[in-house]
């Protein structure tokens, strides 16, 4: 990341970095145009992007037609492909759509007409036995499934922090803890003002999530309203993992996918999300209310759930809009595209969104031919319980010892993980950046025990108090 606030004139700003704008700014970069990735985060991928259920979607129920539908279908292909050749965990586990009452059960041959409808083929309808022949541990009483073979589960947070890596490396300027207040244009030339400075850039890219409406609206436009929709989840430990073996999915409705029983990369179980709209775009906090609704549907579908431990209760805000459909548009004359209302289907979608906006700009005019020396996809570090970790790998620790040396014995990160995350091209600047790069932190104590090393290693490698870190110095740093 380069510091300097210098005005410099951009071919593209991109506002918003969480994965879909990493997505878009790897893309841009690798097309030969000049960008700048802002955001007001201090990290990548730190508001909607961190907190889902980390499914990598078929697209088997989009709806038919529509350019949700086709994007994460493509998505999901690239997606796939960048998480071999980049090192993100990814498991191809299937997914189960459950039903429990005759309704549902009449449902599961029109989902999949719908699945068959949006090219994905791949679908059977199983009766209860075949279901529980699959699951044993469901809770009595289901009638049937859909069986949706492709469904996958991968590690949303590394897919973020690769794309950005990437996107640096191919000469994108990212900056962090740069918030965009104010947008004038003049002469073709939008001017960016932002607690940072300004910024010029030729085209501006809105990417802003929860907050693309009120972007949108700066630039003359109002084709959408956001709601944050808050989905809680419960984060079950490790030893539940044994309990469920694919991505258990309830008949979806018109509001929302509904809440799911799924398996984690990192060898977890998850229970949610819940569909809560909300004025507050920032609230995050959990519930008891939404803690119980999960508990009852979990007590449904996978009883014997409810009796692990509970490492962890998060909550995440999806930008929710009118619209059944994403909200991408671009305006040639005012240099100006719209990524909005991207759904919680957007992780999936992300490369196929980031190839899609570069299609616009070549529409209307814009050299976006690829690069002959662009690179490939960094390779990321290991952090799936599918993968080699440093921890297990003898010839690595033979050549480090600092991979054999684990600070975070819950998670089993080592050392050199730590210090590898404080030299990568897009470091951690707060223990959430730590978590999301080397789950150090995440496990059952969630840092009782290795958060004081943790903290001190982010400091020294920052050159910071690590009273600053922990909110004790009243903000000084």
């Amino acid at each position: 990341m380069r510091a300097e606030t210098r005005e410099h004139l951009f071919d593209v700003a991109v506002i918003g970095a969480g994965v879909v704008g990493c997505a878009v700014a790897r893309d841009i970069g690798r097309r030969g145009m000049s960008c700048v990735l802002v955001d007001r985060a201090d990290d990548v991928g730190d508001a909607t992007s961190k907190a889902n259920t980390a499914i990598l979607h078929t697209g088997f129920d989009a709806e038919p037609g529509t350019l949700e539908s086709r994007l994460v279908a493509r998505g999901h292909q690239l997606l796939s492909d960048y998480a071999g050749e980049a090192g993100v965990a990814l498991e191809r586990i299937g997914a189960l759509v459950l039903a429990w009452d005759d309704d549902q059960r009449a449902a599961l041959p029109g989902l999949r007409e719908k699945a068959l409808s949006n090219g994905y083929g791949a679908v059977a309808v199983l009766d209860a036995h075949e279901a529980y022949r699959r699951e044993p541990f469901l809770g009595p009483g289901c009638l049937g499934a859909l069986a949706i073979p492709d469904e996958s589960i991968i590690d949303p947070w590394s897919t973020t922090i690769a794309l950005a890596t990437d996107a640096v490396r191919s000469g994108v300027d990212l900056r962090l803890e740069t918030e965009v207040v104010g947008v004038t244009t003049v002469a073709g030339v939008h001017r960016l003002e932002t607690t940072t400075g300004s910024l010029a850039a030729r085209w501006v890219c809105n990417v802003a999530g929860l907050g693309a409406d009120r972007l949108d609206n700066i630039f003359g436009h109002a084709e959408f309203h956001v709601t944050a929709r808050r989905g809680q989840l419960v984060v079950f430990d490790k030893m539940a993992r044994q309990l469920v073996s694919s991505i258990l999915l309830p008949v979806p409705t018109q509001r929302s996918k509904g809440v799911l029983v799924a398996p984690t990369v990192y060898g977890n179980v998850l229970l949610g999300p819940t569909a809560e709209d909300l004025d507050d775009r920032t609230d995050t906090a959990s519930t008891a209310d939404g803690v119980e609704q999960l508990r009852a549907a979990g007590s449904r579908v996978l009883p014997r759930l409810l009796d692990e431990e509970v490492t962890s209760v998060f909550a995440g805000l999806r930008a929710a809009t009118e619209h059944r459909d994403f909200q991408i548009r671009a305006y040639p004359e005012e240099r100006y595209l719209c990524v909005g209302g991207i759904r919680s289907t957007g992780l999936t979608a992300s490369m196929a969104i980031a190839e899609h906006v570069v299609e616009l700009l070549g529409s209307a005019g814009e050299d976006v031919v690829r690069l002959d020396d662009a690179s490939g996809a960094t390779r990321f570090p290991p952090l799936g319980e599918c993968q080699v970790r440093p921890y297990r790998d003898a010839a690595l620790i033979a050549t480090d010892p600092e991979y054999g040396r684990i600070v975070c014995h819950c998670e089993l990160v080592s050392a050199g993980e730590l210090r590898d995350a404080f030299e990568s091209p897009v470091p951690p600047r707060s223990t959430g950046g730590i978590r999301r790069r080397t789950r150090a932190m995440n496990g059952r104590c969630q840092g009782f025990y290795c958060a004081a090393t943790v903290v001190s290693a982010l400091a020294a490698a920052r050159g910071i108090d690590p009273r600053h870190l922990l909110g004790l110095d009243g903000g000084q740093s």
